[in-house]
């Protein structure tokens, strides 16, 4: 037992040397990946992070990506932006793929393509349009199943088109412009691989056999049309409403999981129409089991719990935004809830019971979650500063860390809650 004491004598202090040249730990490499976004990558300006909570710039920025519509970072953990690189051709929309630290890596043109999400088998949704003839001359919505594009060697699977992929419409004909105008709005995966399509349009009479255009479309993973939220309202402002979905989020998304990821069928939506008078924009839908008529989807009443003592503000006051773009779900314990509006140049943060703000930390003197929600344009409308956003669209979450698309500056902004750089 002696040789052996004397022995670690020996060979400790070189065993720490070896560890504090090599920078290793008994406990694993030290650099984690937030000590690779902070020093690696570049760094967080000390200069812009305030003593209080609040959301901060991860450098670097994704630069020069014209028009970006879409981003969101896959179970391959890459990143997928979509890009609109001129907005009176969509023969110019690409997918921009770029790895983890912001390097592009391939490069794919999709006709007009808006929005992406991938499932837990890496294959690739791309929301988009298809020319039904030869002369383009008219291109309907479309959305592209695409395997193999970390590989860079895409595969065409299949591509889900309207209007012949709503198994209510099997029986009808093209209606011409009123079909041109429905656009597939977004996209999001289930566990199970599950699709759901958000559509907006023109068409939404209740009476027919075929359904009305705002809606979402679920399709099971062989891209057959399984459900539609028939319940949802297409025509006027509620709680349930389906009107101008332009963004939707499951609960479950990446980083991949053998255990643990959410199983619900429940989606949040974002409405961003116009020409409604849309009380509520941001939409928590909750899907109900029914043994005679299968899944229902309607309103989360529990959001309307305006409870002052833990939050000053919620999503679901009476017209709290005006204009969003997308939203996203945090898969991670905390499950916050992010929305960019275009029209406020900016990004809300709420929590799984519609709270605005996040949790405080351990040792804050307050137990009322923290307003974080960030962006501005600045007192010019032009502002290209690392807080300022104009016109953002595309929002997702990774890894703590919050991808923005801020489309009038042309780039892809990072953020992360300074609290978790600690």
């Amino acid at each position: 037992m002696h040789q052996v004491k004397n022995k670690l004598a020996f060979f400790l202090p070189i065993l720490a040397l070896i560890m504090l040249l090599t920078g290793c730990s008994l406990f694993g490499d030290k650099k984690n990946s937030t000590v690779e976004d902070v020093f690696v990558q570049g760094s967080i300006d000390p200069n812009l992070v305030p003593n209080n909570v609040s959301y901060v710039p991860l450098y670097p920025f994704i630069n020069n990506v014209r028009n970006p519509l879409d981003v969101f970072v896959g179970y391959d953990e890459l990143i997928y932006i979509v890009v609109d690189n001129d907005e009176n051709n969509i023969d110019d929309n690409e997918i921009l793929v770029y790895d983890q630290k912001m390097q592009l890596v391939y490069r794919l043109p999709i006709t007009g393509a808006t929005d992406i999400t991938q499932d837990r088998r890496l294959h690739t949704y791309v929301a988009g349009r298809f020319y039904t003839d030869a002369s383009k001359t008219i291109n309907l919505a479309a959305v592209y199943h695409i395997a193999l594009i970390a590989a860079g060697t895409p595969q065409f699977i299949d591509t889900i088109q309207h209007y012949t992929c709503d198994e209510s419409r099997n029986n009808t004909s093209f209606r011409g412009a009123d079909d041109i105008a429905v656009n597939f709005t977004g996209l999001a995966t289930l566990w199970d691989n599950t699709l759901y399509v958000s559509r907006s349009g023109p068409r939404n009479d209740q009476t027919g056999i075929a359904r009305p255009d705002n809606g979402v479309l679920m399709f099971n993973a062989d891209g057959l049309n399984i459900g539609f939220t028939t319940n949802l309202n297409p025509n006027q402002s509620s709680l349930k409403s389906s009107v101008g979905i332009s963004g939707i989020a499951s609960l479950a998304g990446p980083p991949q999981r053998l255990s643990g990821i959410s199983t619900s069928k429940n989606f949040f939506a974002a409405l961003s129409d116009q020409n409604s008078n849309l009380e509520y924009r941001a939409l928590s839908i909750l899907a109900t089991e029914d043994p005679d008529q299968g899944t229902l989807y309607g309103e989360n009443t529990n959001f309307l719990n305006f409870d002052y003592t833990k939050a000053d503000r919620f999503m679901y006051e009476s017209f709290r935004f005006k204009k969003p773009e997308d939203i996203y779900v945090a898969p991670d314990a905390n499950a916050y809830i992010f929305i960019t509006d275009s029209e406020k140049d900016s990004v809300f943060i709420f929590t799984n019971a519609g709270f605005e703000g996040v949790n405080p930390p351990a040792n804050s003197k307050t137990k009322k979650q923290l307003i974080v929600s960030f962006g501005g344009s600045g007192t010019d409308g032009h502002g290209s500063g690392p807080f300022n956003l104009i016109d953002p669209t595309g929002i997702c979450y990774f890894n703590r860390t919050v991808f923005v698309c801020d489309k009038g500056n042309n780039r892809v902004s990072r953020f992360r809650l300074n609290t978790d750089l600690q």
